[in-house]
């Protein structure tokens, strides 16, 4: 095994994952991540985001491939090694906010601090200025059955957030949210992680989402999309003013796709 580039913090090589039924989730992807980058991975459901997200982060492992952080081989890692590594190096957002419903609103934020040995105090304060830049300081001493689902999403936002992890995995964090919510929340998230050195891998099902990301990977069938042609259908009259004859009638009106092997 060859540890990645420097400049890549995080790098998997030729990932393949198969869901419990056999299916495959991911065929071979292969992608480096940069320090301090934010980098979103798009496409429709069940494209296999969710599942690169979690291999990377060390929630599951690859039934082959590699997956390398920080010149750490997290692929031949135990299970009690990675959620070491889990609550030491890396946040996770699910797209579905679930907090400890016996805890306030600023004990949920500060919960992954306190795990780690932070003082309450100190774990205390550095919640409720996360808290504050997604607008839910108001609810801090609130119990989660309080809030509106889109609160404690972003409740869940900060407390990812509150421990400065090295690489932060969101997986659709905006999903439960309306637009306006949702572009507001991401702009946060994203400045808040380029501010603090967060690399950020983001998962989302269209590029508008993506548009705040520094670099953008797309997914199709557990497959990395490398280029993406769309050729031109022919109406009822025909094709279109110079637009070039399609080859044959079985491949006219399809999408022409390269992938990663």
């Amino acid at each position: 095994m060859v540890a990645p580039p420097d400049n890549d913090v995080l790098r998997a090589s030729a990932l393949h994952f198969q869901h419990h039924d056999g299916s495959p989730a991911l065929q071979g992807v292969s992608l480096g991540v940069r320090e301090g980058e934010v980098l979103a991975v798009t496409g429709p459901r069940g494209s296999g985001k969710t599942s690169l997200l979690r291999c990377l982060a060390g929630l599951d492992r690859p039934q082959r491939g590699e997956v390398w952080f920080d010149g750490v081989a997290v692929h031949t890692l135990g299970a009690l090694a990675r959620a070491r590594l889990r609550r030491h190096r890396f946040g996770w957002i699910d797209p579905v906010p679930v907090l400890v419903p016996e805890l306030t609103i600023w004990e949920n934020a500060a919960l992954p601090l306190m795990l780690r040995g932070t003082g309450r105090r100190r774990a205390r304060r550095a919640a409720l200025e996360w808290l504050e830049r997604l607008d839910v300081d108001g609810r801090a001493r609130s119990r989660p059955h309080e809030l509106r689902h889109s609160e404690r999403q972003r409740v869940c936002i900060a407390r990812a957030l509150t421990v400065v992890p090295s690489v932060l995995f969101a997986d659709e964090p905006t999903a439960p949210l309306h637009r306006a919510e949702s572009a507001q929340v991401l702009r946060t998230l994203t400045a808040a992680a380029r501010s603090h050195g967060v690399t950020v891998v983001l998962a989302c099902a269209g590029p508008r989402r993506a548009g705040l990301a520094d670099r953008t990977v797309t997914l199709l069938d557990g497959r990395r999309v490398r280029t993406l042609h769309l050729p031109p259908v022919a109406g009822p009259a025909g094709p279109a003013e110079g637009a070039e004859p399609a080859g044959s009638a079985g491949t006219e009106g399809r999408p022409a796709c390269s992938l990663s092997a």
